[in-house]
């Protein structure tokens, strides 16, 4: 219904997102930099330099940021230089030394549920790969974004392949809407280490009906092999939104 209380999910590109709850508005992952300015990531089969698209005309305007880890394409160099060093910046706790170091003021572990004006936060498992290269990718978290007791619940899964963790948080948190980061990740040599099709089908099956799954993470750094083509022919009942779209979670 028209007068429930609403949320708002924007991607701004790859896995850059402005979600919104109430008056608060969360940065997560921001990936700034212009088309082509940082190098493809090596042992891929494509070496087209990254980003691979430019940032659309988005206001970033933000009261927070989340970082779900320290990847280039989920915190560069131009996010660095353009967030404010005092911004509440909530980051894997093993990581809350290094953005110190980089001269950030406000740096808040999500170790536990985390307050930040209108949203609550709390840590979700994640896992960036399979087997060795999975510890190699690590730390990485994901992120339950709540408001009021009567807001949509959004479950952020960060960079992970399906596994019996991702399925138990589903169950238990029962979210209102599931952003998984797809594409396929992955290197010349064993398997993705974020969600495919074959995963995110697995997402929009143990969800109910009524939950949103939307797909992003997609077209914009050079190994991340899965489309947004490649995913509408695998998957149904999946929101695929392009840059800059802005998704309503009722």
């Amino acid at each position: 219904m028209s007068g429930d209380p609403v949320a708002t999910v924007q991607l701004v590109r790859h896995a850059t997102l402005l979600v919104t709850v109430g008056d608060t508005t969360l940065l997560v992952d921001p990936m700034l930099a212009a088309q082509g300015a940082d190098p493809p990531v090596e042992n891929t089969p494509n070496q087209r330099r990254n980003p691979l698209v430019d940032l659309p005309p988005v206001d970033l305007d933000h009261d927070a940021v989340l970082v779900t880890h320290r990847h280039n394409d989920h915190f560069d160099d131009a996010a660095r230089d353009r967030l404010d060093a005092d911004v509440p910046l909530i980051v894997h706790p093993e990581q809350v030394q290094e953005f110190e170091s980089e001269g950030f003021t406000d740096v808040r572990p999500l170790d536990g549920e985390l307050a930040v004006g209108d949203l609550r936060l709390s840590p979700t498992p994640a896992r960036h790969g399979h087997g060795d290269l999975a510890a190699a990718m690590a730390p990485v978290t994901g992120a339950i974004v709540r408001g009021s007791d009567a807001t949509p619940s959004i479950y952020l899964t960060g960079d992970t392949v399906w596994y019996d963790e991702v399925a138990e948080t589903l169950s238990e948190t029962r979210p209102n809407a599931v952003i998984v980061n797809t594409g396929g990740a992955r290197f010349r040599e064993g398997e993705p280490i974020t969600m495919d099709g074959d995963d995110v089908r697995r997402v929009r099956e143990v969800v109910s009906d009524d939950t949103t799954v939307a797909a992003v993470h997609m077209d914009a750094i050079n190994h991340c092999l899965v489309t947004r083509s490649d995913l509408r022919g695998a998957v149904n009942d999946v929101m695929i939104p392009s840059d800059g779209d802005v998704l309503r979670i009722e």
